[in-house]
C-alpha cells in the first residue's frame, strides 16, 4: 500500500471517527471532547493502532495551524460585544491579570509537584495559561448558564488562546536562546498583539464592506470568500510576525461580527459547521499521537500538579480577577470551576515537543504528555460536572425569571398580570399609543416601541429575562420577531402566536421558537372574550388516576374552543404552555375558560372584572361522556397516544 493511500485512509478513518464522536456526545449529553479524545487514544498506536498521525509528518503542523485559525475566527465572530461590555472589567482581567497567575501559579506547581526544572515548569504553565473555544463553546451549549457567565467564560476562552500562545511561544525563545530580559518578552508580546489586532482589525473592516456592496455573489460563494479571507489575514500577519496570526483571526471575526453583514447568521452558521469540522479531525490525530507511557511516566507528582492548576491557581485567578465585579459567589464559583483546556495547548505542546526533543534539551515528551493529562483531567472532570454544578449553584438559564411580552393587548395585558402576581419582572411592547396607555393603567410596564429595535430590547432587559413572548395580530410578524430575539439575544423560552400551517406544526422547525398556548388561537376572538368578561380564570392538576381521560377531556375543550392553557406548572416552575408540550401527571395547568354568561348578569350578582385563579367545575367535574362527547373524547385520546 503506497503513502497516499495511507494518508488518504489516515484522513477517512480520522474524519468517520470524530463526527462518530460529536454524534455520540450529542446523544448522551456530554461534551463531545470526551469522547474526541477518547476514540483518538482507543485507535491511536496504543490502543487499536488503526491511526498514525505521524504519516503526516510536517503537514500535521500546518493542519492544526489552519484549523486553529479557522476556530478562533468562529469564536471571534460569534462573540456578542454588547455581552461583553457588562463584563469588561473582569474579561480584561481574566485576560491580563489572570494570566500572569496562571502562568506563576501553574510553574510553581510544576516545580514543586511535579519536579520539572523551572524552564520546563514555566513553558507548561504558559501552554495551560488558555481555556479555548474550542471546549468551552460546546459545553456551554450543553449548559445553559446565565449570560453573564457566559459571556465571561466565551470571551475568555477565544480572547486569552492568541496570548497563551504567544506567551508560550516566547518562553520557548528565552529556553532555547537563554535571554531572559523580561523587558524584551514584554515588547515581543505586545508587538504581537498590536500587529495581529491591527492587520485583524483592517482585514476584517474591509470583509465586512466588500460584503455589504457584493450583490453579484451567492451566498455560498460569500461564505467562501470570508474563509479564504481570514486565512489569507491569519497567514499575512504569520509572515510578518510568526505567532500574530491567532490574534489576527479573534479580531477580524469580533469586526466582521460587528459590522452589520445582512449575512452574518448565515455566516456564523458556515464557520461553525467547519469548526465542528476541524475540532473533530484535530483532536482525534493529535489524541491518537499521544503516547500513555509518557503519561504514565509522569508519576503522581504530575497529577498532583494539575489538580493544583484546577483548585488552588484557578480560583485564585478568578477571585482576584473579580474582585470588584458585579458577579456573586455563585457566578464566581462556576467560572472557577470551568476552565478545560483545548487544542490550542494541545496543539502547541505538540510542536513544542518536537523542537525541543530537535534542540536535544530534555523535556519534551514530559511538556506535552502533561499538557494532555491537564487536557484530559479538566475535561472529563469539567465537561461531565458542569451541568450538575450550574444547577446546585442555581445559575442554569432556564431557571430565569421574567418576561418581555409583545403586543399589548387583553390577553398580553393578562398573561403580564399574571408573571407580575409571581413576582417576576415583566415588560410589554407595541407600537400604538392607545394599548399602550391601557397597560399603564393596570401598573404594567410599557415600551412604545417597536420589538425590532435591538436597542429598546437591550433597555428593557432582554438579555437577562427568561421569556420572550410575541402575541400580536399578526402571526407571521409574531414568528419573525421571536426568530430576531433568539439570534440576538438567545432568551431560554421563546414562544409566539403564529398560525398552525406554519412549517414545524408546534415550532419554526428548528425548535427554538415554540408556538404559544395551543395550535392556530384565534387570538381576536380570545381578546373579545376577555374585553366583553366572557371568561373565568381557573387551574387544574392532572392527577395519576384517570389521567388520561382528564387530558383528553381537556383536549377536546380546546378542541371546541373553549379552553385555552396560558400556563404549565412542573417540578416548581411555572411556564408559558406551549402547544407542542406533552402534559404529565402532577402537571399544573392555568387557563381562560369561555364562559358566555352576559357581562351585565355578573355585575348583577356582584362578581368582580377582575379575574382570580379558580378551580372551575367545567373542567374539575368533569362528568361521564355522553355518545356524542364519548366520540370526541376517543379520538382525542388517539390522538394523544399517538403523538406520545
Amino acid at each position: 500500500m503506497d503513502m497516499p493511500f495511507d494518508i488518504t485512509l489516515l484522513m477517512v478513518m480520522t474524519t468517520i471517527a470524530g463526527i462518530s464522536a460529536q454524534v455520540l456526545a450529542a446523544y448522551l449529553k456530554v461534551p463531545s471532547i470526551v469522547f474526541l479524545l477518547l476514540f483518538g487514544i482507543l485507535l491511536g498506536p496504543d490502543g487499536c493502532g488503526v491511526l498514525h498521525p505521524q504519516l503526516l509528518g510536517d503537514g500535521l503542523e500546518s493542519i492544526v495551524s489552519l484549523a486553529v485559525a479557522l476556530i478562533l475566527f468562529e469564536g471571534g465572530l460569534n462573540l456578542e460585544l454588547r455581552d461583553l461590555g457588562k463584563v469588561s472589567g473582569a474579561l480584561r482581567n481574566l485576560v491580563t491579570i489572570g494570566t500572569l497567575v496562571t502562568l506563576i501559579g501553574g510553574g510553581v506547581a510544576a516545580h514543586a509537584l511535579g519536579e520539572f526544572p523551572w524552564p520546563i515548569a514555566f513553558l507548561y504553565a504558559a501552554l495551560v495559561v488558555v481555556t479555548g473555544p474550542t471546549v468551552i463553546g460546546p459545553l456551554l451549549k450543553q449548559v445553559q448558564v446565565d449570560r453573564s457567565v457566559a459571556a465571561l467564560l466565551e470571551g475568555e476562552g477565544v480572547l486569552i488562546d492568541p496570548v497563551g500562545a504567544i506567551l508560550a511561544v516566547l518562553v520557548l525563545d528565552v529556553i532555547l536562546n537563554g535571554d531572559a530580559d523580561p523587558i524584551r518578552l514584554l515588547a515581543g508580546l505586545t508587538i504581537r498583539l498590536g500587529l495581529g489586532s491591527a492587520i485583524g482589525a483592517a482585514g476584517g473592516w474591509f470583509l465586512g464592506w466588500f460584503l455589504k456592496r457584493a450583490n453579484f455573489l451567492s451566498e455560498d460563494l460569500k461564505n467562501l470568500v470570508v474563509l479564504a479571507g481570514l486565512w489569507g489575514l491569519y497567514g499575512l500577519a504569520q509572515a510578518i510576525r510568526s505567532e500574530s496570526g491567532l490574534m489576527a483571526t479573534v479580531v477580524a471575526g469580533l469586526v466582521l461580527g460587528a459590522s452589520g453583514v445582512p449575512e452574518v447568521r448565515l455566516l456564523r452558521r458556515f464557520k461553525g459547521q467547519l469548526t465542528i469540522m476541524a475540532i473533530s479531525v484535530l483532536f482525534i490525530l493529535l489524541a491518537a499521537d499521544l503516547s500513555l507511557a509518557s503519561i504514565v511516566a509522569l508519576g503522581w507528582g504530575s497529577v498532583f500538579t494539575v489538580l493544583a492548576l484546577m483548585f488552588l491557581v484557578r480560583p485564585l485567578n478568578v477571585w482576584i480577577c473579580t474582585i470588584n465585579s458585579d458577579f456573586n459567589w455563585r457566578q464566581k464559583l462556576f467560572v472557577s470551576w470551568i476552565s478545560p483546556r483545548g487544542i490550542v495547548s494541545a496543539s502547541v505542546a505538540s510542536l513544542f515537543s518536537i523542537l525541543l526533543t530537535e534542540r536535544g534539551i530534555n523535556g519534551g515528551d514530559a511538556i506535552k504528555a502533561l499538557v494532555f493529562l491537564t487536557i484530559i483531567m479538566t475535561v472529563v472532570a469539567q465537561g461531565l460536572t458542569a451541568q450538575t454544578v450550574a444547577n446546585f449553584l442555581q445559575l442554569t438559564s432556564v431557571k430565569a425569571s421574567g418576561a418581555v411580552i409583545v403586543g399589548s393587548n387583553p390577553l398580553s395585558r393578562l398573561m403580564g398580570r399574571l408573571f407580575k402576581e409571581r413576582g417576576e419582572s415583566v415588560v410589554l411592547l407595541d407600537t400604538n399609543p392607545e394599548a399602550c396607555k391601557q397597560a399603564e393603567q393596570e401598573n404594567l410596564r410599557v415600551f412604545l416601541s417597536s420589538a425590532l429595535d435591538i436597542k429598546v430590547l437591550e433597555e428593557v432587559g432582554l438579555g437577562s429575562m427568561g421569556t420572550f413572548l410575541a402575541m400580536t395580530s399578526n402571526g407571521e410578524v409574531n414568528l419573525v420577531l421571536a426568530q430576531r430575539a433568539v439570534e440576538e439575544f438567545k432568551p431560554p423560552r421563546v414562544l409566539a402566536v403564529f398560525p398552525g400551517e406554519v412549517e414545524g406544526g408546534g415550532s419554526n422547525g428548528n425548535g427554538k421558537v415554540q408556538q404559544a398556548f395551543i395550535a392556530d388561537l384565534q387570538l381576536k376572538t380570545w381578546n373579545q372574550y376577555l374585553s366583553d368578561g366572557q371568561v373565568k380564570l381557573g387551574e387544574t392538576m392532572l392527577k395519576e388516576a384517570g389521567f388520561a381521560f382528564q387530558q383528553a377531556h381537556l383536549r377536546a375543550l380546546i378542541r371546541a374552543a373553549e379552553l385555552v392553557p396560558l400556563f404549565l406548572e412542573r417540578g416548581g416552575q411555572l411556564q408559558v404552555a406551549s402547544a407542542v408540550e406533552s402534559w404529565q401527571p402532577g402537571d399544573r395547568i392555568i387557563y381562560l375558560l369561555h364562559d358566555p354568561k352576559p357581562k351585565l348578569l355578573k355585575r348583577l350578582s356582584g362578581a368582580s372584572d377582575r379575574l382570580t385563579i379558580e378551580k372551575l367545575p367545567a373542567v374539575e367535574e368533569v362528568p361521564m361522556p355522553s355518545p356524542v362527547l364519548e366520540e370526541v373524547m376517543k379520538e382525542t385520546l388517539r390522538e394523544t397516544q399517538a403523538a406520545s
